[in-house]
């Protein structure tokens, strides 16, 4: 498996401007080609690190979760990541390895580690080793329900769940699952979806949850409100609640995206 990263650097002055970032209403698509290094922010209490924020919540659009690429360089981390009790997040290794220590315990992430951090845990971030290591961080304000144990934290990895084939599919499309989707106490997902080339979701999926798609291998077209869109590895995709979606897989090889979306609450009126 492979799992894209930015590298940052800026383009040559001889470079034309024309990318393929696209912001509308309804979506906002940003290409691989704008993740330079002129657009990073640097985090409070990290240190030797850089990041490039996908997305954040913004009235009117997306408005439960915020999305990172973060990049630690040899000796760096962050004795306390998160600096708000009542957010969860995801890590996502993509390149490197990553030291965890979560709620005293060390665990160390390759590429495919994936981490869930409950609200409220304690942990730190570091990088021991010496190149750099690069990670989606994906974080949400949990919404605890009465009756309701909140989950507790987890590590695993991309390579020891088998992806669950979608119905029908024959294997083209299929979801590779960190969580129970039955489990009530989880407020969001964050998996892996894996189309084979010509794989396909083959109707115009139009839904409350809202989404981060960030592009982890391969190519694809996808349906993004009324227009279609080609999406490579490095690629990140932003949907609010109710864009209508689909895609085809391009090939040649497998195209996969870490996906984002809010789950299994009741819609809050007052």
């Amino acid at each position: 498996m492979s799992y894209f990263s930015p590298q940052g650097g800026l383009p040559a002055q001889t470079e034309l401007l024309t990318d393929r970032a696209i912001v509308k209403e309804a979506y906002t698509v940003i290409p691989k080609g704008v993740l330079r290094d002129i657009v990073t922010s640097n985090l409070p209490g990290f240190t030797d690190s850089r990041s490039w924020i996908l997305a954040r919540p913004i009235a009117g659009f997306s408005t439960t979760f915020s999305q990172l690429i973060v990049e630690i360089g040899p000796g760096g981390g962050a004795e306390r990541p998160e600096q708000e009790a009542a957010v969860e997040g995801v890590v996502f290794v993509t390149a490197g390895s990553l030291t965890l220590v979560l709620e005293g315990e060390l665990h160390r992430l390759g590429a495919g580690g994936y981490a869930y951090l409950a609200a409220g845990a304690a942990w730190s971030l570091a990088n021991d080793g010496h190149e750099p290591v690069t990670f989606q961080w994906i974080r949400k304000a949990y919404e605890p329900v009465d009756g309701i144990a909140p989950p507790g934290s987890f590590v695993t990895r991309d390579q020891d769940i088998e992806p669950r084939e979608m119905p029908g599919t024959n294997g083209a499309w299929a979801t590779t699952r960190f969580v129970d989707p039955d489990d009530l106490s989880h407020d969001m997902h964050v998996n892996i979806v894996t189309f084979r080339p010509g794989g396909t979701i083959p109707f115009a999926e139009t839904h409350v949850m809202e989404h981060g798609l960030f592009v982890l291998e391969g190519k694809g077209v996808y349906r993004l409100n009324d227009d279609w869109v080609e999406v490579e590895a490095g690629d990140f995709m932003w949907l609010r609640a109710f864009c209508p979606q689909a895609c085809y897989a391009g090939g040649p090889g497998p195209f996969r995206y870490l996906l984002y979306k809010d789950v299994n609450r009741q819609i809050r009126l007052s």
